[in-house]
């Protein structure tokens, strides 16, 4: 909806109160819902409404009818689903909302009103929006309070935090995750099919049988999950009461053919060393396992060998450890591993920004070196090209960046064209992939060389490795039996035929399988493509086939 614009002007109806600090913006965007707000109250208060045009009498200045029901208000600003900034700008330019020929600073006020009689109207919105957040209502008193702090000391700022979090990780929303030879499906009831290789139990049926057909996993009924995570043999979901289940090879700290975690477990089951923290992602990647709790903070498992994640462990650690370093006091919306490393998206009053950790090779942890880092770092490039990260995505070897501008910038190791700018060079800080500046993205995903972007009209753009077809381009060398690498950015003209609007794509991320891919849409249908020969695509393919060069959809449905 387009907001009309009402600038403070001496001689209009609309102006400013005199109280508002000089550095505030002299003009708002606001929406015209004076009729909505009337129809919420009775005939007789219309019209008492619409026949004051100013104070009450000798109230203090800026009160005015509505200030006597905070609660029309109230519920107009958390039915508009506002942004935290709109709520932060309406207490910072305290222009009057509904009513003319009368100044005010009903924003910026103390509203009067429960459950916390001194918060402005705009914090109480933001506040009211955060309670209706399925991971904020099993907060007790305390941790909330505390929870605000962490976040900056504002419902506003806990708000922008929490729709950070929904945003980046389709929290609350239907999922696939393409993994190493299996596949997960969760649908927006919380429902988990899995389906592919199931050599160590990771689909969670029960057996170590394959599955070439979506199958529920029956025996978490009654459990509702919002995210899932796939690494090779082992997969891991999280449900919106913050527990944690996994099941595959036992071990945390599992590489993809090490020796540790002999034993395998075949059916879901609670990680009882994470039962005191509520959890809302996680992430698996090689030789360590990483978790992010409600409150932003980051903890891993394993791979604590000589301080990797600031911390000394044995590799077969099945005990949750903080990330030492400045993560501990900067809240984290977003966890993303790849080959050795990890990257995190954190979330603080000035901005987004993106930290890394762990192995520096082809420059993947994006400082300008291609040296280890054993505590999270600030990648500093992003403050110098203007850009607020909203979505991080970590690759085999390279890393992507989707900022709120819609520009994507790809670093790390370029090989195969997987960083989008035209050549295989390696990038050791942030680039800006400059073939898609005249495309908005929403969403990237990155996998073994390969790296995909969605636009904000659903269109979906590939490059990197053609193997597998992945990619999803499905052309063919001349001469050869290998598929085309794609060194700049393809629309991907297969997904384009098939009308639909792609809200999603996951593929492989792991150097030793073949890679595949999902595409999830707005209606909830899912479209797979690249290696099936373990059934990971959720269908048998046909004798002496082994991948599949364009999109099918996969029978199940995720709405």
């Amino acid at each position: 909806m387009a907001f009309p614009q009402f600038r403070a002007q001496d001689s209009s109806p609309w102006r400013m109160d005199a109280t508002t600090s000089s550095g505030a913006s002299s003009s708002l965007p606001l929406h015209l819902i004076i009729d909505d707000a009337l129809a919420l109250v009775s005939p007789l208060q219309q019209s008492f409404q619409r026949s004051q045009h100013h104070c009450f009498g000798d109230s203090a200045p800026g009160e005015f009818p509505l200030a006597a029901n905070p609660s029309i208000v109230l519920h107009i600003l958390t039915s508009c689903n506002l942004e935290p900034d709109d709520l932060a700008h309406l207490e910072a330019s305290s222009v009057l909302f509904f009513l003319s020929n009368a100044t005010c600073s009903f924003f910026r006020k103390p509203a009067n009103f429960p459950p916390d009689f001194q918060l402005s109207m705009s914090e109480l919105a933001a506040l009211d929006m955060c309670q209706k957040r399925a991971i904020f209502k099993p907060m007790t008193q305390q941790e909330r309070e505390m929870f605000k702090q962490r976040c900056g000391g504002s419902w506003k700022l806990v708000l922008r935090f929490i729709m950070a979090g929904e945003a980046c990780c389709r929290r609350e929303k239907s999922q696939a995750i393409a993994g190493p030879g299996h596949s997960i499906a969760v649908t927006t009831s919380g429902a988990v099919y899995t389906f592919g290789s199931n050599s160590s139990g990771q689909l969670g049926h029960g057996s170590l049988e394959e599955e070439w057909r979506p199958r529920i996993i029956r025996s978490l009924q009654g459990i509702r999950i919002i995210q899932a995570a796939a690494g090779a043999g082992r997969t891991m979901l999280v449900s919106d009461a913050g527990r944690v289940y996994a099941f595959g090879k036992d071990s945390f700290g599992e590489v993809e053919y090490a020796a540790q975690g002999s034993r395998v477990v075949t059916t879901p089951q609670l990680v009882e060393t994470l039962k005191d923290i509520y959890i809302v992602q996680a992430a698996i990647g090689n030789f360590f396992t990483a978790v992010l709790s409600r409150e932003g903070h980051v903890y891993t498992f394993s791979w604590g060998n000589d301080m990797k994640l600031g911390h000394q462990t044995e590799p077969n650690d099945v005990q949750p450890h903080l990330l030492a370093g400045p993560l501990e006091n900067i809240p984290v919306v977003q966890i993303a591993a790849g080959y050795c490393y990890l990257l995190a998206l954190a979330c603080q009053p000035s901005g987004m920004s993106v930290y890394s950790v762990g192995c520096g090779l082809g420059g993947k942890l994006g400082h300008g070196s291609r040296t280890d880092e054993k505590y999270p770092r600030l990648i500093e490039q992003f403050q110098a090209l203007n850009i607020q990260p909203v979505v991080v995505a970590a690759g085999a070897w390279h890393a992507a960046v989707v900022g709120k501008d819609g520009r994507v910038c790809t670093w790390g190791w370029g090989r195969y064209g997987c960083l989008g700018h035209g050549n295989e060079e390696c990038e050791s800080v942030p680039k800006v992939v400059e073939s898609l500046v005249n495309v908005r993205a929403v969403h990237v995903a990155t996998g073994d060389y390969t790296t995909f972007v969605v636009s904000d009209k659903g269109d979906v753009y590939s490059f990197g490795c053609g193997e597998s077809s992945s990619l999803g381009h499905n052309t063919i060398t001349e001469g050869n039996n290998r598929h085309t690498n794609v060194l700049s950015p393809e629309l991907v003209t297969s997904l384009k035929r098939t009308n639909e609007r792609v809200a999603q794509i996951s593929l492989t991320n792991s150097i030793y399988w073949n890679a595949h891919t999902f595409a999830l849409t707005d209606s909830g249908k899912l479209y797979a493509f690249g290696a099936g020969d373990k059934g990971q695509l959720g269908t048998e393919l046909v004798a002496q086939q082994s991948e599949r060069g364009t999109p099918e959809r996969v029978e199940i449905d995720l709405s």
